[in-house]
């Protein structure tokens, strides 16, 4: 027992190193092991925060798939004029949203959503993966959550927001008629290799092996889980180097960890070939000039600040927002400088399409 362990642990850190590079720290392992007993935690200014547990009306919808998607709605007081979208990334669930959702509240009607396989929505079925069909799922938390009277704005993280670029391909009519306002944070729209950062051979050698070795490794899912659990103190570390910089807050560490850890392997292995083949040029070319941010983070290691910059300049009549000293998970570790740039965006939608557009560094 203790050499399959052993195996399962190893096998754990090689598909977790290789998968988080893809895009959203995408295979962490269980963190609390970690946070428990460090005495970082009384320089830890969000270690009081209850990050998770904000919680919506919630709804359960069926795709035509049979997926059961899980949906919270946030409902502010008095008639709400405005809907905004929140769609996560890979290997997260909705709560990743805590801060956003916590400041945002009251302002709009709030809707949060975990994507197939993810969080609290149902796995899916095998084969059923593609963005094109993510696309389809958005479209229908679009469809029945929201009124078809008010205004609509879209924000997206990491995988979210390639989401939301293949909705806006499949459904151009509802960017036209309904959409008045679109966030993308920390994302791409090309091509994201699974490199780790590691430049020359052995980066391109990651790149080619990633998603046949977390295929093999999700063949057998109870042992890899043993292994994920068993390493729980890797799992942080790895977080911590391919989503934060710095000093990052060992809370929000350890929360992005277990979101992480709480998508199972094979999920993981299932996603993954979505990024190498990522190509949202066309969807995103195609929009119309409606009032669009985007914030990229000067040291994303999954999705590279410089992925940001090329998007930007596909969309001309976008406000650009680069945060400094900010990683992949930048609507986390720098949730004030996103949370003041989306009011900003709400705000924009609410008075209509815009004819100008701003270039800027987060302070």
């Amino acid at each position: 027992m203790s050499k399959l362990l052993s195996f399962g642990r190893a096998a754990g850190n090689v598909g977790m190193t290789l998968g988080v590079a893809a895009a959203g720290a995408a295979v962490g392992f269980a963190a609390e092991r970690y946070a428990v007993g460090r005495s970082l935690r009384g320089d830890d200014p969000y270690a009081d925060e209850p990050l998770g547990t904000l919680r919506g009306a919630p709804f359960t919808m069926e795709t035509d798939d049979g997926v059961q998607l899980h949906v919270e709605v946030d409902e502010p007081d008095g008639r709400p004029d405005l809907t905004v979208v929140f769609s996560h990334g890979y290997a997260l669930n909705l709560d990743a949203w805590h801060f956003q959702r916590r400041d945002l509240r009251g302002q709009a009607r709030l809707v949060f959503w975990d994507q197939r396989s993810h969080g609290r929505s149902s796995r899916a079925p095998n084969g059923s993966v593609s963005f094109p069909r993510l696309a389809s799922d958005l479209a229908q938390v679009i469809d029945e959550t929201v009124p078809k009277q008010g205004r609509l704005v879209l924000v997206g993280h990491s995988m979210g927001a390639m989401t939301m670029m293949a909705l806006a391909q499949a459904r151009p009519e509802l960017f036209a008629d309904r959409v008045a306002g679109i966030g993308l944070v920390a994302t791409s729209h090309k091509n994201v290799d699974a490199t780790l950062g590691i430049p020359g051979p052995a980066g391109r050698l990651a790149h080619r092996i990633a998603p046949g070795l977390l295929a093999a490794l999700a063949r057998q899912p109870d042992l890899i889980e043993r292994g994920r659990r068993a390493g729980s103190d890797l799992g942080y570390v790895l977080t911590r180097r391919y989503s934060f910089v710095g000093q990052a807050s060992p809370s929000l560490v350890a929360f992005t960890a277990q979101m992480n850890a709480a998508t199972p392997i094979d999920v993981v292995a299932e996603f993954l070939p979505l990024f190498a083949a990522n190509d949202q040029r066309n969807a995103v070319t195609a929009l119309p000039p409606l009032p669009t941010l985007v914030i990229g983070a000067a040291d994303d290691r999954l999705t590279p600040v410089e992925h940001s910059r090329e998007l930007v300049n596909l969309l001309p009549r976008a406000e650009y927002v680069e945060v400094p000293d900010a990683g992949h998970m930048v609507l986390l570790e720098r949730h004030e400088v996103v949370t003041s740039h989306l009011e900003k965006l709400i705000q924009r939608a609410r008075n209509g399409r815009v004819r100008w557009w701003r270039r800027r560094k987060a302070r």
